[in-house]
């Protein structure tokens, strides 16, 4: 009736009902948002599951059409989609959808998170992921230089969204130098304005010479070709699936680039996400969020010991709890949680 074509992708659900965001893109055919949903809701199984959530992950996307008649009668079928999965799948604000866009889904169904008109504490995102991005950088340039101090510290930022925007402000306060890029000239503009930023074409990010590299786009911008160009000691960024491959972790490792897995990093939005949901307080939010400086700078500093990518340490910390988790769950303990198996990668 509508023209939505939507895909929900639930991962796991062995700790609790599975939360993801929800994109609104366009893509070249429908296999392809299939495995965007995927790769994405086994991420978010993992972000959860090292968070240390009563959930699961999962991810939603929205197939943009080419010509949109009515967004919000859209979005309103989305949310009967939602609530069709009967609880198991929570939706939230991703690339694409905006806190509108929950309320809008939030009229048909109690399974969304971010939707600011419906309780004073629903809010975007984007500040909550930015704050805990900014947290693990202080952690890697603590554990690289021995100080969290931003003053001298250069940072390239790929990407001029919301995130990039809010990490920027906390950058440029702490005294860090930033450059970034976006191919959206307006959202590059507004950077610039607000922060007084350096900006660079998109492809000429990975040649600036800077501390920190930041991929705040979409994933796999890490790949054997960038890897070479990029001249930083630290990658930590918002985007999701960052590396083109798990191996590139290790080609980090032997390179010494301290590398903040993103899962880790950038769980900051979905912890008051789920703070919110679950206990509607913030305050617990904020106290989690303010863990990750520790839970990062431990991966680092195990890293460097053991000399294990931070990739693989933080999966197996993941996949430790999930596999506790489905154990208990076999036993009858959380017998009321649906039980999935957790593939390899």
């Amino acid at each position: 009736r509508t023209g939505m074509h939507a895909i929900i992708a639930i991962h796991n659900t062995d700790l609790g009902p599975a939360i993801g965001g929800t994109r609104y893109l366009q893509y070249h055919a429908a296999g392809q948002a299939i495995i965007d949903s995927l790769r994405l809701a086994y991420m978010m199984t993992l972000k959860a599951s090292i968070s240390g959530l009563a959930h699961g992950g999962a991810k939603s996307v929205i197939i943009a059409p080419k010509k949109l008649s009515n967004r919000q009668e859209l979005f309103e079928q989305f949310g009967d989609f939602v609530h069709d999965v009967n609880g198991r799948y929570i939706c939230a604000c991703d690339v694409g959808t905006s806190t509108d866009d929950m309320d809008t889904i939030a009229s048909r169904t109690p399974y969304v998170i971010g939707a600011a008109k419906t309780h004073r504490h629903q809010t975007n995102p984007c500040s909550h992921t930015a704050k805990g991005i900014f947290l693990g950088m202080c952690a890697a340039i603590q554990h690289k230089h021995d100080t969290d101090n931003f003053d001298g510290i250069h940072i390239a930022i790929q990407g001029a969204g919301s995130v990039s925007h809010a990490l920027t402000k906390l950058l440029t306060e702490a005294g860090a130098t930033v450059t970034a890029c976006d191919p959206n000239a307006a959202a590059l503009s507004q950077l610039q304005s607000s922060f007084n930023v350096k900006t660079v074409p998109p492809q000429a990010i990975y040649d600036v010479e800077c501390d920190i590299f930041s991929p705040c786009a979409l994933g796999g911008t890490i790949n054997l070709n960038t890897t070479n160009k990029i001249t930083a000691g630290i990658i930590a960024g918002a985007a999701n699936n960052q590396l083109s491959h798990p191996r590139i972790a290790k080609l980090l490792l032997k390179k010494g680039v301290v590398y903040a897995p993103d899962f880790v990093i950038n769980s900051g939005g979905l912890i008051n996400a789920a703070m919110v949901y679950d206990y509607q307080d913030p305050s617990l939010a904020d106290t989690k969020i303010k863990g990750l400086y520790d839970t990062l700078l431990s991966l680092f500093e195990r890293s460097a010991k053991e000399k294990i990518n931070t990739l693989d340490i933080a999966k197996d910390i993941a996949i430790s709890r999930l596999k506790q988790a489905s154990i208990n769950t076999h036993n009858g303990i959380l017998n009321t949680r649906e039980k999935n198996t957790l593939p390899e990668d």
